[in-house]
């Protein structure tokens, strides 16, 4: 009966310890007073991302980090389940961007909100070809999105990569994934000014380094 009751008291310790494990919540949003390289438009400008293409894997709240060991290959992707995304990773994303590009243009982000009928805006449609973070070392990206304002035929598009350093800890990484997402709004908002002004926009562009 005593090594029953012991028993009992081992598993009831064990399930109190995992209930009470915390979830760790982020954004990729970065903080309002995040400076930015793009120049704001002078006339009132809205900014509309359509909902984001990327693979399957990351369209979920839970991080997802690829194996930094050599014995995979790879191959081997970890989700964990205790570090999340403060939405599912497609949404937030969407909603850093869509942000952050307004912002940079001192425009209007009329993703969730919408607009006034007939109003003009820049829609961005994007594609996630990877979001690769490797804890400790690196988060790799390569995007490419097309560029459209919705009162012209004419569309834009850019390919963009970058492979942002980060430190140890999923917070570090965290961080990174912010750096970078910002840096992607700097460089989608370059892009349409240039529209805006009709300049030639410089649409094959690679940030940081490997």
């Amino acid at each position: 009966m005593n090594r029953l009751v012991a028993c009992g008291a081992l598993i009831a310790l064990a399930l109190s310890g995992c209930a009470s494990a915390p979830t760790h919540f982020y954004t990729l949003a970065a903080p309002l007073d995040a400076p930015a390289t793009a120049r704001p438009l002078q006339a009132p400008v809205y900014i509309e991302f359509a909902p984001l293409a990327l693979p399957r894997r990351l369209a979920r709240p839970q991080m997802v980090l690829r194996s930094k060991g050599d014995a995979d290959s790879g191959a081997k992707v970890d989700v964990l389940e205790a570090y999340r995304w403060s939405s599912s990773f497609e949404f937030e994303l969407r909603d850093a961007l869509a942000d952050g590009v307004a912002r940079r243009l001192g425009a209007v982000n009329s993703t969730l909100a919408g607009r006034t009928p007939g109003q003009a805006a820049w829609r961005v449609l994007l594609q996630v070809g990877a979001f690769d973070a490797i804890e400790d070392e690196r988060i790799d990206v390569a995007l490419n999105w097309t560029v459209r304002r919705t009162d012209r035929s004419e569309t834009s598009a850019c390919e963009w990569s970058a492979s942002e350093a980060v430190g140890p800890g999923i917070d570090a990484l965290a961080q990174g994934a912010q750096r970078v997402t910002s840096a992607a709004a700097d460089a989608i908002a370059r892009h349409i000014a240039a529209l805006e002004a009709k300049t030639a926009p410089d649409c094959m562009t690679r940030a940081g380094a490997p």
